[in-house]
């Protein structure tokens, strides 16, 4: 239950946001997480529509019903079989943790009718149903992506933009590739691009290349005699998704380095990450999070949410007992350790109120206002505004619907 009597002004704190992320000296990292691409809604076209329209890509529940209806009565079958003996959160990355699982340990044996190799391929027929999922390409207009690319892009930097994402799809590079963004992803070469791991630990590259690492894999790595190739397509699916069990030493390389460059970010000192579309249940990527951040009290962690606090009781139980990472829900926060409702203050100017309509919709009548952040769509819409100090209502109505968390 919230605290009713404990008040965070989002002014306050939206403002100290802005500073820091419009000056280019604090180090800064993203983690954008599988809500982020609902925020992009088309229509049949494919064109970007402000109401109605379909998710430009499923977040993981929807991943999950598309996948399964994607696939053969007779996996559906075993599948079904599989998830009665799964406990917690149930998706379609648990299930192809446990198919990978059996297809590791049972070899010539049956269990529900499928020996090690039944397994393997229906682990392949999976990753295959989620990368046709997956692949959709960003739409050519304005979007969230092209916004994040655009302050990445528009501030001279002390520290590169790091990006952390779990996504598979291929859109955060298509945006920082539009806006002619640098980026480092772990691989080097041109024609058939190798991982490097050793690339991924160091900083040698100038702060205007934007790192981004894939943590659970991406569309288009592939393995290749004894090392992870990126092919520029969409069609390799093998190494998306990790499930952290007995994979071979190429193939465990990149998730190893990739996992070990998030460590190394949060125990950095003076570092912000910025999480959005994330809902805290994968338990590889929190365990690595809470790790760090009680290693480096210097370190901070804002969790922008699309639900309630009520509603986001896994980011909720790790705000409660890490007082540097803050979660920002669209009815209330825990910030510092401290748990409370939103009330914006007085208008501090006249040129405050455009910038509020960023972060805060105000009650319709009803006395309650929301903040709006946890749409990655608002977020990176309020990240690329962070250096202009008046805005217009005209540029302020840009609006991008959808829903957000994964």
């Amino acid at each position: 239950m919230m605290q009713q009597d404990v008040i965070h002004n989002p002014d306050h704190y939206m403002a100290d946001l802005r500073h820091v992320l419009s000056q280019g000296r604090k180090r800064i990292g993203l983690l954008i997480g599988a809500g982020a691409p609902t925020a992009i809604r088309v229509d049949g076209d494919g064109q970007i529509v402000e109401n109605g329209g379909e998710p430009l890509l499923p977040d993981v529940a929807g991943l999950t019903d598309a996948v399964l209806c994607s696939l053969s009565e007779d996996d559906n079958k075993i599948i079904e079989i599989l998830k009665s003996e799964l406990s917690g959160s149930i998706n379609i990355e648990t299930i192809l943790t446990q198919v990978r699982r059996l297809a590791q340990a049972i070899g010539t044996a049956k269990v529900h009718e499928l020996d090690a190799e039944g397994y393997a391929e229906m682990a392949k027929r999976i990753c295959q149903h989620i990368g046709e999922e997956v692949k959709s390409e960003l739409p050519a207009t304005s979007n969230p992506f092209s916004d994040v690319a655009s302050w990445i892009s528009g501030t001279t930097r002390l520290h590169a933009i790091e990006i952390f994402t779990p996504n598979y799809d291929l859109l955060i590079e298509e945006a920082l590739e539009r806006a002619r963004a640098p980026y480092f992803d772990g691989f080097s070469g041109s024609f058939r691009p190798f991982f490097d791991a050793a690339s991924v630990a160091t900083d040698d590259l100038p702060p205007r290349w934007t790192r981004l690492w894939k943590l659970h894999g991406s569309l288009g790595w592939e393995p290749s005699r004894h090392t992870v190739v990126r092919t520029g397509t969409r069609e390799a699916t093998e190494l998306i998704y990790p499930d952290h069990l007995k994979y071979d030493q190429v193939t465990r390389q990149p998730y190893s380095a990739l996992f070990e460059r998030l460590r190394s970010f949060l125990t950095t000192p003076d570092t912000l990450l910025l999480c959005c579309g994330f809902s805290f249940l994968d338990a590889h990527i929190c365990a690595v999070l809470e790790e760090a951040v009680t290693a480096n009290p210097h370190s901070a962690v804002f969790a922008f949410q699309f639900k309630s606090l009520e509603k986001e009781g896994a980011v909720v139980t790790i705000a409660r007992s890490h007082p540097n990472v803050s979660v920002y829900a669209s009815d209330g926060a825990i910030i510092n350790g401290v748990e409370g409702r939103w009330e914006p203050g007085e208008l501090p100017n006249e040129e405050w109120e455009a910038i509020r309509n960023t972060f805060w919709k105000a009650d319709r009548g009803d006395g309650i206002g929301k903040y709006l952040l946890g749409d990655f769509a608002k977020l990176a819409r309020f990240l690329a505004l962070t250096r202009v100090q008046r805005l217009s209502d005209s540029t302020e109505s840009s609006n991008h619907n959808g829903e957000r968390e994964g």
